[in-house]
């Protein structure tokens, strides 16, 4: 009976881990009070030029994933949108983009850190959805793009949902 009552313990704390996922929400359907009720407070909040509310849901420092939701000005869900993927990436131009504009992109940095070519910000993520990789942008002085470099997480811990 006891080994019945863990597995039954298991299988609802895993169904409750699935719906607080930002991918459980319904583009069109979901309401600010489904996100909040499912995937709780986000990591950051801004409101863009058209009025919609942008809520970020990183799960840095190890996690490799951040969701931005974007609701309408209805309280209704507009989108839902993995940041950290290499096609966002490979939009970050060197020299023309500033930090705010990587931020749009990506989200909040994993990590932040100063080294001899200055400010650096790396997130984690899977690269070719498997394996476990970090995303690194170096910024100039004036808070410009120095460059950017997609490797593979040195660390080799694998990446986990």
């Amino acid at each position: 009976m006891r080994l019945f009552a863990t597995l039954v313990l298991f299988s609802c704390i895993g169904l409750l881990a699935g719906c607080a996922n930002p991918r459980s929400l319904v583009v069109g359907q979901s309401t600010l009070a489904d996100v909040q009720a499912r995937i709780g407070t986000p990591t950051e909040t801004r409101v863009d030029r058209n009025g919609d509310q942008l809520w970020d849901y990183a799960t840095g420092p190890e996690g490799i994933e951040t969701y931005r939701v974007r609701i309408g000005a209805d309280g209704k869900v507009k989108e839902v949108t993995q940041l950290l993927t290499e096609d966002r990436f490979a939009r970050i131009v060197p020299g023309t983009m500033a930090k705010a504009d990587v931020k749009e992109l990506l989200g909040p940095p994993s990590d932040e850190t100063i080294y001899g070519v200055g400010l650096t910000w790396s997130w984690r993520f899977k690269k070719f959805g498997v394996m476990p990789g970090l995303m690194v942008v170096s910024f100039n002085p004036d808070g410009t793009v120095r460059d950017k470099i997609v490797m593979i997480d040195p660390t080799g811990d694998s990446p986990e949902d």
